[in-house]
């Protein structure tokens, strides 16, 4: 009766554990990261006799979970890559909203500006124009500025993000070590004694980091975890945690940098290329990507529409005679750290590009390249500065160059810090300081000389008061040798077979008269002034016309003109043959493209890997999720198997008063 009533009662405590099991399946089938448990019930060894086996019942062997590696890992990566996305798509949404907009992007301010040059062009002596065009040109830089500090707003919003995001990644390591060592205290009586609930509580841990951070896991041999990030740097070892941590960049210190922060205290500085997926990859992904593209390809807008402008005014003269002076200010690059020893200007505009670049001295030879790695020729000039990327660096005391190299930003600032340099409507410079008059040729001068044009305005100016005021050139011809001479300066004719100047006044009025272009170069070097023009028509022996200043007041806009075609012209983003290839609203063209061309990538890769997160979740769950309708079938079960247990012992009883019975 004893061997009966013992049966009963492990049936009994087996049906128990069933139904404990069973209700803590339900009332957990809402808690995220919980998998279902069941109750591993084997048959107790049974009692031999000389007959055979008798059985003894029935015994738990273990609690276990539904869980499979697999499936986990496959969530873990959707789930990563979704935050990722995500992070990445609510911030470059911001940009993209910003450059697309039609009425508060750069282009209307653009056509503006260019449309206020044209109407100076079309009425030079008006004041009301050039005032028109100073409106139209403050406008045009505070639309820069305007979009400059939206930019500078998103970046400040990107930094604060990412400080957030290392200080939640803190957080849950923090936890995940605490969670080791309870459950490795808890699984003290080995490795089939498993804390599922702890272990399901860790997990869910590791998931949430990993939201934030991609990483990956070792499963130790005492049952702990270890955190691994970027290429197996360990952020989590059993108890033990290293904590990340958001640092100045030593090349940029306003940007931040990812670093594991060593027991004593030194920080070790991540590549960024090395954290990938969650949402810190996105932050950093899009700022690099991005951000940086894009305030950087608008500072260099801002930098190649005040850098030509100022070129173009500069070989004009104004109202009053004077040589065109800066229309813009002109953003200088910036440095860091500042250090008065290194100066750095901008050499040729259509050379830069939307890059950074980290200046490096080894103590023999200077380095030169972009932050992502691209190296940048340099070439020593005669006075000891060097040239390279559209730059000119002189250094005076290298020993000041950091080791980690001296950051150059040429363009980052200079949507931020351009500036209207003219304010007095009589200083835009509409006119080409050299005009062609007759000289002993008594037609209209345009039968003889068209398209005068001045490239180079040194020594035009000999008195040094800013008027342009060199001593007339007369332009000559000899019908007896077909040649030009000039009674001053040097001569060239454009060999357009070659596309180069050559030392020649050779003009036929039988071949050449529909026009052949010349230079004169004027002025005693280094202070040469340049200008050139087109001979037409049928020239004859002796007739002459004099090239000289032109006088102020006068309607000229040969000037206006050619600032005006700068809207127009490729003056932008120089190919390898140093040719421009784009022009200023083409270089914003193409940044609004690229960002929206970004943005739509990140959309659809986002709602991929939410499609492919979904089925991950829905395998996993298949397996590891609770069924509450299976469950509650489980409850009836477990329950009447308690109830013919409690059966069998109420027979075991009723026998044994029977037993009882007899011996009464």
């Amino acid at each position: 009766m004893a061997g009966l009533l013992n049966i009963g009662l492990t049936g009994l405590s087996a049906a128990q554990a069933q139904l404990l099991t069973t209700s803590h399946n339900i009332t957990n089938a809402d808690v995220e990261g919980y998998h279902r448990q069941t109750v591993i019930q084997t048959t107790a060894n049974p009692l031999y006799t000389g007959v055979g086996f008798f059985g003894q019942g029935t015994q738990i062997a273990a609690v276990t979970r539904a869980y499979n590696q697999y499936l986990e890992n496959q969530v873990k990566n959707s789930e990563t890559k979704v935050a990722q996305y995500s992070a990445y798509n609510d911030q470059i949404s911001q940009i993209n909203n910003l450059l697309a907009d039609s009425t508060s992007g750069l282009s209307p301010a653009l056509e503006d500006f260019f449309a206020g040059v044209q109407e100076v062009a079309s009425n030079p002596t008006s004041v009301a124009s050039r005032q028109s065009l100073i409106s139209t040109a403050q406008a045009l830089v505070a639309r820069f500025q305007t979009m400059d500090a939206r930019l500078s707003e998103v970046r400040q919003g990107t930094e604060s993000e990412i400080v957030s995001t290392v200080e939640q990644a803190n957080m849950y390591a923090k936890a995940i070590a605490d969670m080791n060592q309870r459950i490795t205290v808890a699984q003290v009586g080995g490795a089939n004694v498993a804390a599922n609930d702890l272990l399901d509580q860790r997990d869910q841990l590791i998931a949430e980091l990993n939201k934030l951070v991609s990483v990956s896991t070792v499963t130790e041999s005492d049952g702990s975890v270890s955190i691994f990030v970027g290429s197996g740097q360990a952020l989590v070892a059993g108890g033990t945690v290293t904590q990340l941590a958001a640092v100045p960049d030593p090349n940029d210190p306003q940007r931040n940098a990812i670093a594991l922060v060593s027991d004593n205290g030194v920080a070790n500085i991540l590549p960024e290329r090395l954290l990938s997926g969650g949402t810190l990859g996105g932050l950093l992904t899009f700022r690099s990507e991005t951000l940086d593209t894009a305030q950087n390809t608008l500072g260099l807008i801002a930098l190649g529409i005040a850098e030509t402008v100022n070129a173009q005014q500069a070989l004009g003269i104004d109202l009053d005679g004077v040589l065109g002076g800066e229309f813009f200010k002109s953003p200088t690059p910036s440095l860091t750290p500042a250090i008065n020893t290194v100066s750095v200007s901008v050499e040729n505009v259509s050379q830069l590009t939307a890059a950074d670049y980290v200046l490096k001295y080894d103590g023999t030879n200077y380095t030169l390249r972009t932050t992502g790695g691209v190296n940048i020729p340099l070439t020593l000039q005669a006075d000891g500065s060097y040239s390279g990327g559209g730059l000119n660096i002189n250094i005076t005391d290298p020993s000041e160059i950091p080791t980690d190299g001296l950051l150059i930003q040429p363009t980052r600032y200079a949507a931020r810090d351009i500036a209207v340099a003219i304010t007095d409507p009589r200083k835009v410079a509409a006119g080409d300081p050299v005009s062609v008059s007759p000289g002993n040729y008594t037609g209209t001068v345009s039968e003889r000389i068209t398209n005068v044009k001045t490239t180079s305005v040194a020594g035009l100016d000999s008195s040094g008061d800013g008027v342009a005021d060199f001593a007339p050139i007369t332009l000559s011809f000899d019908s007896a040798t077909n040649t030009f001479t000039a009674s001053s300066g040097t001569l060239e004719r454009y060999d357009s077979s070659t596309g180069t100047w050559v030392a020649s006044g050779a003009y036929n009025p039988s071949t050449d008269s529909a026009g052949a272009k010349f230079r004169i170069t004027g002025g005693t070097a280094p202070d040469t002034y340049t200008f050139e023009f087109t001979a037409v028509g049928a020239w004859t022996n002796g007739e002459s016309l004099s090239f000289g200043p032109t006088q102020a007041g006068t309607a000229d806009n040969r000037n206006a003109v050619a600032m005006g075609a700068l809207q127009t012209t490729k003056v932008m983003l120089a190919g390898s043959n140093g040719e421009s290839t784009a022009t200023l609203q083409s270089v914003y063209a193409q940044m609004v493209t690229q960002v929206g061309n970004k943005a739509r990538e990140v959309q659809v890769n986002l709602k991929a890997q939410e499609s492919l997160l979904a089925q991950a979740t829905d395998a996993r769950d298949s397996l590891s999720g609770v069924n509450l309708d299976e469950e509650a079938a489980n409850l009836i079960r477990y329950q009447q198997a308690y109830q013919a247990s409690a059966k069998v012992m109420s027979v075991a009883q009723t026998l044994f008063d029977e037993v009882l019975s007899i011996a009464r």
